[in-house]
């Protein structure tokens, strides 16, 4: 099992190319199936789907949520359609249902919500507020996950086009457009890095935009740096309702949307690999909706 395990990690990452945190969710769910199976003495090849369900079972008896559930019978699904593609073992997950989810729909920040939260990042005008500024500005205008943010490099900015070249999810890459003054914005904040990495007699080259010291080394900020500074930057604006790194792309696709862009374009821009998972913004803004049907229908 433990052979057969390592390969699928293998397949999953060359192959399927998936985020390391998908492959951390599908390696933790197993780890928890392979236990299961061990205790009852069992094999891979004499699983039948009953197992599968007794395991369920037992999970679902310590009260984890349905998204949480679904996780775990796609990773059944992902692992046994492995090895039955690969090892010609029978797929006994292929009959798993997933539970019913509930829609929920994204939280998102109105546009005044958005100026407030770059005035209050352009406030502190020290090198660390520039640095926010400009990490709250590219999450808006290029709706980019967080993820993506602080895995940008110096060389992604494509200033003689306005574009910016972004690493998605299973390493998959998209341009996304740049305003002109953002640009601007990122070209200084780089010059103001340089000389603050030269000012700490850091001689290692910089190679992400986003570089912290650790000791000697220069590394990326992490997901939760970066998350801290957008908590703080909000708390300073007094509105009161909550916040995180997401919602930003949420506002800015919300934002789009209501100004004309179409759904196709959206998915290019976000990085979607499906249509259908932009199309859950279409009903974030029934006012909006209703206001369009009033003004424009003949007979409203």
């Amino acid at each position: 099992m433990e052979r057969l395990f390592e390969q699928f990690r293998v397949y999953l990452l060359t192959e399927k190319r998936v985020s390391n945190n998908t492959l951390e969710a599908y390696s933790t769910d197993l780890r928890y199936f392979f236990d299961f199976i061990a205790d009852r003495a069992l094999e891979p090849t004499s699983l039948s789907p009953a197992d599968l369900k007794e395991f369920l079972a037992i999970l679902k008896k310590q009260d984890l949520k349905a998204r949480s559930m679904a996780r775990k019978v796609s990773s059944l699904k992902a692992f046994f359609g492995y090895l039955h593609r690969y090892h010609g073992i029978e797929n006994v997950a292929e009959s798993l249902m997933f539970p019913k989810l509930d829609q929920r729909l994204p939280q998102c920040l109105s546009e005044a919500d958005i100026e407030a939260l770059l005035a209050a990042a352009s406030a502190d005008h020290s090198q660390a507020g520039m640095r926010n500024r400009v990490m709250l500005s590219l999450l808006y205008v290029t709706g980019m996950r967080i993820s993506e943010l602080i895995g940008l490099r110096m060389t992604d900015l494509r200033q003689d086009v306005h574009l910016l070249a972004v690493r998605g999810k299973g390493g998959k890459g998209r341009l996304i457009p740049v305003p002109c003054e953002i640009i601007a914005l990122v070209n200084d904040y780089s010059q103001v890095l340089a000389h603050k990495m030269q000012a700490k007699n850091q001689t290692d080259e910089i190679s992400y935009l986003f570089s912290v010291c650790y000791g000697k080394t220069i590394k990326p900020m992490t997901r939760q740096a970066c998350w801290s500074i957008i908590k703080k930057i909000w708390a300073k604006t007094g509105i009161q309702k909550p916040i995180s790194p997401h919602m930003l792309r949420h506002s800015l696709a919300t934002h789009m949307l209501k100004n004309g862009a179409d759904l196709r374009s959206l998915q290019m821009l976000l990085g979607h690999e499906n249509l259908s998972t932009v199309q859950i913004y279409t009903h974030l803004d029934t006012s909006y909706v209703r206001s369009i049907y009033d003004a424009k229908h003949p007979r409203s």
